[in-house]
């Protein structure tokens, strides 16, 4: 029935369904993007609670340091001052904020409407295997930000805010600095556990084999760390581990995927 009414709906039928989609997207993210903004005291707590030294993540480091006999890995108090140097930064900082806000928690629904658009030109069998792939590829998206949020951002600002050349210079760190690299990491790290599902589409048509994924298997292994040890410049094995590890297992998810898919296509 579906597909019957898909045929008959012409260019512009398209082009309206589309419309309201944009329509209600708008409306989703404007509207927690203003809760967001109203509430800016929660709103910067949550952001500026790495930049904190009793941020959770620092007291597990130290309560792990204490379990294993390790105090160098305990963080250990610090301040890191935060500046502002233009007139205007810290309102529109203010509202940029409570836009990502918005279009992180109104991703769901974005997500959810987008779906709905193209999903009476698909296939029962491609609709089944397509809520799958929606509800794992929102799940790596948020494990890979809750892991920049809780792991990779604190002790990367914890390394640099503290870093000095000298005990002459003093660190300030820049709103806008801190704002940018927060969101950016965050971003990054919600694209990068997106990498199931890119070779899952890639095996799809015929791109990517398992085979050569594990071919390249040692290959990866170097890129990971070089990776991880640019994402964390700490000098620590175990802040290494915490990020290396999580996108090794992407890798060989990515394997179990593509080999998955590829005896599926096959039989």
């Amino acid at each position: 029935m579906a597909d019957t009414e898909e045929k008959s709906m012409t260019f512009w039928d398209h082009l309206d369904e589309l419309r309201k989609v944009l329509f209600r997207t708008a409306i989703a993210v404007f509207a927690i993007a203003v809760v967001a903004f109203l509430n800016k005291d929660l709103l910067f707590e949550v952001v500026f609670a790495p930049s904190h030294s009793d941020f959770a993540t620092y007291r597990f480091f130290c309560h792990l340091g204490e379990m294993l006999n390790m105090p160098a890995i305990c963080p250990g108090e610090f301040e890191v001052e935060l500046i502002n140097t233009e007139l205007a930064a810290q309102f529109f900082t203010h509202m940029s904020v409570s836009l990502y806000a918005g279009l992180l928690l109104a991703s769901p629904y974005i997500i959810f409407l987008l779906f709905g658009f193209i999903k009476p030109a698909l296939y029962a069998h491609e609709r089944k295997y397509s809520n799958r792939l929606l509800f794992f590829a929102f799940l790596l998206f948020f494990v890979g930000i809750l892991l920049s949020y809780f792991v990779i951002f604190p002790l990367s600002f914890r390394f640099l805010g503290t870093y000095q050349v000298n005990e002459f210079v003093k660190n300030t760190i820049n709103l806008s600095s801190y704002i940018s690299t927060f969101t950016i990491l965050s971003i990054l790290m919600g694209a990068v556990f997106e990498m199931p599902i890119l070779a899952y589409f890639l095996a799809k048509i015929g791109m990517l084999g398992s085979d050569t994924l594990k071919k390249f298997r040692r290959h990866a292994t170097i890129v990971i760390l070089i990776a991880a040890a640019f994402i964390t410049p700490t000098a620590d094995v175990i802040t290494l581990l915490l990020v290396a590890v999580p996108m090794y297992a992407l890798y060989e998810l990515s394997i179990f995927v593509v080999k998955r898919n590829t005896k599926s296509v096959e039989s």
